[in-house]
């Protein structure tokens, strides 16, 4: 009996170490001899790109939504377009507002000049991710590393991956769900609008056409938005009022005054499911902060490469 009851246990840890998956893979102490200078090296790249344009940690955190969103967290995003394959960088929600590439390479760059070929890019971004937030003022947290890159990409899959600023709830709601993301995750991840910009294309239909606005913020983007498509397209407005360049829950407060910049912010608080999650997180700021620090962990956990998956590149826009 007691021999039946020890292969019994042994069967259980067996399960649950199959069940973890990749997760188990991922460490924060993934490099801590291979690479055991990474952490300053990103730290020191996002100072100094932060240092020169405030707006750029929030283009950085976004490039680590848009990756994870495409096939996982893979690095994905930062592959340039080839003879063989249209990449992510031309899709709709990536074409003329992604950036921050080129502080990727930098970084990347002096990494592989302290360990070559040891550190995945899809880390690199990663990592970069969580330092944006917190030299801004947010939360910092231990990023689980050990993936891998992609050796390929897909321009549809980027199309249709990624919510578009005029998405419903319940289409938001329905894309996280397939990312094993909850409806709390969507509310708290969103939050990451609290710093960065917008286009002028992805809000003109809201301040023109939408009642659940604020009627000075919707007159004051319209100065700096024509009604006509193609004019002005580019023209840029922050997403959030009233620090733009620091990681705090304000967006939550705007939400609550009807001042989300985008249909898809201000969905999160109209009369839905999500209601009470912006309210609490527009009156207690440390319960956002550590629920975007959950799902941010949660969300670098979606489908990574790992082992003998994908590669190491050694420059993140092309494969080896």
């Amino acid at each position: 009996m007691g021999s039946w009851s020890s292969m019994s246990c042994v069967l259980v840890v067996v399960v649950l170490l199959l069940g973890s998956g990749v997760k188990a893979q991922l460490s924060p102490d993934f490099y801590s001899s291979s690479c055991p200078y990474l952490p300053y090296i990103v730290n020191q790249g996002v100072h100094s790109a932060i240092a020169k344009e405030a707006r750029m940690g929030a283009s950085l955190l976004r490039l680590f939504f848009h990756d994870c969103f495409v096939n996982g967290c893979d690095g994905s995003v930062l592959l340039d377009d080839t003879p063989t394959f249209k990449g992510e960088k031309g899709a709709v929600p990536n074409k003329n507002s992604a950036r921050g590439f080129e502080v990727i390479d930098a970084i990347k760059s002096e990494v592989e000049k302290a360990c070559p070929g040891v550190v995945s890019c899809a880390d690199i971004l990663a990592t970069i991710a969580r330092d944006s937030v917190h030299i801004l003022g947010g939360p910092y947290w231990d990023v689980k590393l050990g993936r891998r890159d992609a050796r390929t990409t897909s321009l549809s899959a980027a199309n249709n991956g990624i919510p578009a600023p005029t998405s419903t709830l319940n289409q938001l709601i329905s894309r996280f769900s397939a990312l094993g993301l909850s409806t709390k995750d969507l509310v708290a991840l969103s939050g990451a609008h609290t710093i960065g910009q917008a286009r002028c294309t992805s809000f003109r239909a809201r301040i023109y056409n939408e009642n659940n606005i604020d009627a000075v913020l919707a007159r004051t983007r319209q100065l700096n938005c024509p009604r006509v498509n193609g004019s002005g397209d580019n023209n840029l407005a922050p997403l959030d009022l009233q620090s733009p360049t620091y990681f705090d829950n304000r967006y939550f407060n705007n939400l609550v005054q009807k001042r989300g910049l985008l249909h898809s912010d201000q969905v999160l608080f109209n009369g839905g499911s999500t209601d009470s999650t912006v309210q609490s997180y527009s009156a207690d700021p440390r319960s956002f902060a550590e629920d975007f620090v959950q799902a941010m962990i949660k969300m670098g956990d979606i489908s990574p490469l790992t082992a003998s998956q994908g590669e190491v590149r050694t420059n993140c826009r092309r494969v080896n």
